[in-house]
């Protein structure tokens, strides 16, 4: 069938508890077939982004999600185009060096690195 967002939308809003979404029941014997395809990395570049976050390791992954949100937040209040959320996304990950993730302060001093450059590249 098509895809269905009750079920995500019903779990976002009553969580941590469940609501009834009124969407059917997933039955694989139904459905009989499922087919996946390599995602397309050109329409799709942050995901490239996020590899190279988890192959990093550290607070490359702090660093990303970082960016990303300053990035949509900007995206969605009319600062900044969608196509600008990769490139600036990148520019970041570039930007602020990664660190061994070894301690909680050093992970929140990745994460405001990473907000205050961002922060810069959207007001330029």
């Amino acid at each position: 069938g098509s895809p269905d967002m009750r079920v995500p939308i019903a779990h976002a809003l009553a969580w941590p508890e469940r609501l009834p979404s009124g969407a059917r029941t997933l039955d694989l014997f139904e459905t009989a077939r499922l087919d996946f395809e390599p995602p397309d990395r050109a329409r799709f570049p942050c995901l490239d982004l996020a590899y190279r976050a988890l192959e990093a390791g550290g607070t490359a992954s702090t660093i990303l999600n970082a960016a990303n949100e300053v990035a949509v937040a900007a995206f969605l209040d009319g600062r900044l185009a969608f196509g600008a959320i990769a490139p600036t996304v990148q520019a970041v990950l570039d930007a602020v060096p990664g660190q061994a993730a070894d301690a909680l302060e050093t992970v929140l001093a990745a994460d405001r690195a990473a907000r205050q450059a961002a922060q810069a590249r959207v007001a330029a």
